[in-house]
């Protein structure tokens, strides 16, 4: 039998991380009709934090050096990111917030550059551009330029996540890949808990909470398979591809959202919007011709990235139960 390739593993965990993402949107903006944005957030990460100590509790007990200050980073992206694209979904709608996240895919190489001075290949820019052309047609199928409140929201949530992807690619290669999933997830929660009580007493969020079976499936859904599940498997995979090939496969979560909106609310793409999809599907596989990381880049293995590491404290999750 001939063996599945590493990197085709990797590959296909962070499309199904995608598709989970992007048929999450219409549930969440379902759910803010029982809970106000930063309350959903709150709980999301709290249960998702407490489902993954429980599942990786004995890999917690392997502390290694510079496991928190890992997770308070990729944790603050990451509530960030969440926080901005949960209150931005009240004023916009699921198809076009996940549209304007995926802009993510253009700010993930600028920071790479700016942060840490790597060149980019070729077909890697190539793919990003064409992704930003499909993006430009999705999001903005008028052509006028994004000005709504809720769309500024968003695009302040595709910057966290960028973040996010960013240093995951950084800390992922360096610590137990279980246990910066808990921590990132566990800092993201400690920081929207805090968050919460700020914002209802300052008047800039008035904490709502109705408990609901639409938001008790909400939570379950985010909290276990949108948090917890996906972000341990970014979290493996970002171990084995870079951050620009990460944040390439993620422009596929627009795609997803839209055919969840058309099979739920059965909204349909026009001819510019199905461009745009087009568009996308084309970034990717301009970015796949050329696959390979540059050593160095942040995210990417070290030397003989394709074999399986065997390293103490650096197993994938394919090792971890």
């Amino acid at each position: 039998m001939v063996p599945f390739p590493r990197r085709l593993k990797a590959d296909l965990a962070l499309a199904f991380v995608t598709l989970i993402w992007g048929s999450t949107f219409v549930v969440v903006k379902e759910a803010l009709g029982d809970a106000s944005p930063l309350v959903f957030v709150t709980f999301r990460f709290t249960f998702a934090f407490l489902l993954l100590a429980a599942l990786f509790h004995r890999r917690l007990l392997h502390y290694s050096s510079g496991i928190l200050p890992a997770g308070i980073v990729t944790g603050g992206f990451l509530c960030g990111g969440y926080v901005f694209q949960t209150i931005g979904l009240q004023y916009t709608t699921p198809t076009k917030s996940a549209f304007i996240t995926a802009l993510s895919v253009v700010l993930v190489p600028l920071l790479v550059v700016a942060l840490f001075r790597q060149r980019l290949r070729a077909p890697a820019v190539v793919g990003v551009a064409v992704a930003f052309c499909g993006l430009y047609f999705l999001t903005m199928p008028s052509g006028k330029l994004v000005g709504e409140l809720g769309d500024l929201l968003t695009l302040v949530c595709a910057l966290g996540f960028a973040g996010h992807i960013v240093a995951v690619g950084h800390y992922a290669p360096r610590h137990d890949v279980a246990a910066l999933a808990v921590w990132q997830v566990g800092a993201a929660a400690a920081f929207a808990i805090l968050a919460t009580p700020l914002a209802h007493f300052s008047g800039i969020e008035h904490a709502e909470l109705v408990w609901t079976p639409r938001l008790i499936l909400a939570l379950a859904i985010t909290a276990g398979l949108a948090t917890a599940l996906a972000f341990s498997l970014q979290t493996w995979a970002q171990r084995i591809t870079t951050p620009t090939h990460t944040a390439i496969i993620y422009t596929l979560e627009p795609v997803f959202a839209a055919l969840t909106s058309y099979l739920i609310l059965a909204e349909r793409l026009g001819g510019r919007a199905l461009l745009g999809a087009g568009l996308i599907f084309a970034g990717v596989l301009v970015a796949e011709l050329r696959a390979v990381p540059e050593p160095g880049m942040p995210g990417a293995p070290a030397s003989g990235a394709v074999q399986e590491t065997s390293s103490k404290g650096k197993q994938g999750m394919s090792g971890s139960r």
